[in-house]
């Protein structure tokens, strides 16, 4: 729920201590290490002066959406996508960027260094074969071409990651980053429209006014590149999908988490559905998702239609957070019923929002017929025990 939700996910009012860092405007210095961030704190209900609210509906225009909405706190670019080499090899991957608005408006300051605008990014690679899960964060200030998002052509990026379309506007679009020996070099196209979540691309998070996000995604992406890791380099092929919010609050009163999947299923449809977690480990009833059908229409999932089932947890060794780690996912009146496993089980991202993301696998029915599938999971709020 980019996620709301992933947006992964998240968001990252940057620890504070490195916001002072950001805001003055003198040469970068190191940042301290930053205390750690919950869900909770970070995508709360509370009125913030100045910023625009995603109260209303709107149009949305492409490509122009896809670019940056600075009015805004907090807005993500969220790819997730499994991919495979020509032996079957399978890796998941993913790449977010976060922007982050430390002020409604920019700061009176003449150095080069002056920005509003802070950025973030998560990288992650799963190895299935290796057995490894590769993860690393970057943060960033928007100045002096570090860190930015531009609307044409479109592009984001933070360093030397980055998401952008070749040539012009539309797609393909490439992406990239390389940290600590780990490399993805990806080209994406789109196979479907895009799915405005909600209603009509509002996406309402509890039933406090501008608690919500304009939300849309892009749920059939065909990829191909290549991965490397070490000394391997891959030529991989597969789907993506991106996930895209913009906010400035979002989480109610009592709401600590999400668990939020995307799924691309053998008979080419897709499903997402984003299950907010209260207090008491119900579901709020503002959870949500979208049923995506070949053709690309798609039609809204409320809370009563999908049922999750948790069948299995797994510890962390170096947090000690538990999460849950097998599902039973079923859509009765879509005549979809599917078990979900992850690819790994150790798909814990130790960032400044610590939360577990991962490539995962289905199998089961749709409409009486086998069916498989792949996709991504997150879940947040647990690390503060939050069931």
């Amino acid at each position: 729920m980019r996620r709301t939700h992933a947006p992964v996910l998240f968001l990252i009012l940057i620890a504070l201590g490195a916001a002072a860092v950001l805001w003055w405007s003198r040469p970068p210095v190191p940042a301290p290490e930053p205390e750690r961030l919950t869900v909770a704190e970070t995508l709360g209900g509370e009125a913030l002066e100045g910023y625009a609210r995603a109260v209303e509906l709107r149009i949305f225009r492409f490509p122009a959406d896809h670019g940056p909405h600075p009015d805004f706190r907090t807005e993500w670019w969220y790819f997730t996508g499994n991919l495979h080499d020509e032996d079957g090899r399978h890796f998941g991957y993913q790449l977010t960027f976060f922007r982050v608005a430390l002020s409604p408006e920019m700061p009176e300051r003449t150095s080069v260094w002056a920005s509003r605008q802070v950025f973030m990014a998560h990288f992650a690679l799963t190895d299935t074969a290796g057995e490894r899960f590769h993860h690393f964060e970057r943060f960033s200030r928007a100045a002096l071409g570090l860190a930015g998002a531009e609307t044409t052509p479109f592009r984001v990026w933070l360093e030397d990651w980055s998401a952008d379309s070749e040539p012009g506007e539309g797609f393909p679009w490439r992406l990239q980053a390389r940290e600590n020996g780990v490399e993805i070099d990806l080209h994406l196209e789109s196979a479907k429209p895009v799915v405005l979540q909600g209603e009509a691309g509002l996406s309402r998070k509890s039933d406090e006014i501008g608690n919500a996000s304009y939300y849309y995604s892009m749920t059939r992406l065909p990829t191909h590149g290549t991965v490397r890791v070490g000394e391997g380099e891959f030529v991989v092929t597969g789907d993506s999908w991106l996930d895209r919010e913009w906010s400035t609050s979002a989480l109610g009163e009592g709401d600590v988490g999400w668990d939020w999947f995307s799924l691309q299923l053998s008979d080419r449809r897709e499903v997402m559905f984003y299950r907010i977690r209260r207090e008491t480990g119900e579901a709020s009833p503002w959870s949500a998702g979208t049923l995506v059908a070949p053709d690309g229409s798609a039609r809204t999932l409320g809370v009563d239609e999908v049922r999750i089932e948790e069948l299995d947890r797994w510890t962390s060794p170096r947090s000690g957070v538990v999460y849950p780690a097998r599902w039973r996912l079923s859509i009765p009146v879509e005549e979809i019923d599917l078990l979900i496993d992850p690819r790994l089980a150790d798909q814990e991202l130790d960032t400044t929002v610590r939360y577990w993301e991962g490539a995962v696998r289905a199998q089961g029915i749709s409409r009486g017929e086998p069916v498989t599938g792949l996709g991504y999971v997150e879940l947040t709020g647990y690390s503060e025990g939050k069931f």
